[in-house]
């Protein structure tokens, strides 16, 4: 995969909003698809044999700004049930608070060729 020098790469954005699953507009009205999420388990042991844990699995989440064709905006209600959140607001420190209030680090953010892309990871609770 080639990396291509961003010489006009803009801020991440401040606000994504889930519109459809899978896409999230920002405050200019760019979109934002769900290209990958990965599950990884956290630095305890989870899953088979974890007596007594019920630490969940860190998620990261790779995004890239396209265009897609305008649909209406699904609410809240009519989504499917996901671990991504509703809506990332820009916080400080290169991370975004979602609206559960879960902290999700921006591990990346730059350009595949022309594609602007967004990399979040979100932070063990406990994290703030």
């Amino acid at each position: 995969m080639a990396w291509a020098a961003a010489p006009h790469l803009r801020e991440p954005p401040d606000r994504l909003w889930v519109r459809r699953p899978g896409i999230y507009e920002d405050e200019a009205g760019r979109t934002w698809v769900t290209v990958v999420v990965r599950l990884s388990p956290s630095h305890r042991i989870w899953g088979r044999g974890a007596s007594g844990s019920t630490r969940e699995p860190n998620i990261t989440v790779h995004m890239w700004q396209i265009p897609v064709h305008p649909q209406e905006p699904m609410s809240p209600s009519q989504l499917p049930l996901s671990r991504l959140p509703l809506m990332w607001q820009l916080y400080p420190g290169r991370r975004y608070r979602a609206t559960d209030s879960s902290l999700w680090e921006i591990v990346d953010h730059g350009q595949i060729y022309t594609t602007e892309q967004l990399i979040l990871s979100q932070q063990p609770v406990g994290n703030d």
